[in-house]
């Protein structure tokens, strides 16, 4: 059975989809619970996760995240979502613009269009559908643990590599891929 932290009842929401908002307030309250977090089993080499009960309807993940390791680029698709660094330290690289949707393979990036966060235990952000990101715990000694919430619930994850200014789409997940 996984943790599940309190939420705001369904009541809250009125129907409505949970926003960004509603998103990070979830993550941050419950990077708060420190029984839940301090709960996470660790892996000195991989990445843990434990899905978690989120705000009206969202999907939502406590991951343990064991020194040197990341995501690799991906983006969430039509999701909204956010996340809060609950402990340890985590770095986000991101890319300020919006790529289409869909029809496309590789991509030539403009200049100017990276951005870096670092994001230390109690720092958080919310992104928008179609954001494109990496994150990275690149400390060579600690854990870092984090709590994610997207909306609606992830449909898809695309995979990206890249080198330089180019980005290549490389796989597509389905919640069967990673459930």
């Amino acid at each position: 059975m996984s943790p599940s932290p309190s939420v705001a009842p369904a009541s809250a929401f009125a129907g409505a989809p949970p926003t960004q908002r509603d998103l990070l307030d979830f993550v941050r309250r419950t990077a708060e619970d420190r029984a839940l977090i301090d709960s996470l089993p660790l892996d000195p080499e991989g990445r843990t996760w434990v899905r978690l009960e989120g705000p009206g309807g969202s999907e939502a993940w406590l991951i343990g995240w064991p020194p040197g390791t990341g995501t690799g680029w991906h983006d969430h698709a039509e999701s909204v979502g956010a996340f809060h660094t609950a402990s340890g330290t985590l770095k986000e690289n991101a890319l300020a613009a919006r790529l289409p949707a869909d029809g496309w393979k590789t991509l030539e990036l403009a200049e100017g269009v990276d951005r870096e966060r670092t994001l230390t235990a109690g720092q958080d952000r919310s992104f928008g559908r179609h954001h494109v990101h990496e994150v990275l715990n690149e400390s060579t000694t600690e854990h870092a643990i984090s709590v994610h919430a997207y909306y609606p619930p992830l449909p898809q994850i695309r995979r990206y590599s890249r080198t330089g200014a180019v980005l290549r789409l490389e796989t597509v997940e389905r919640p069967e891929d990673w459930q």
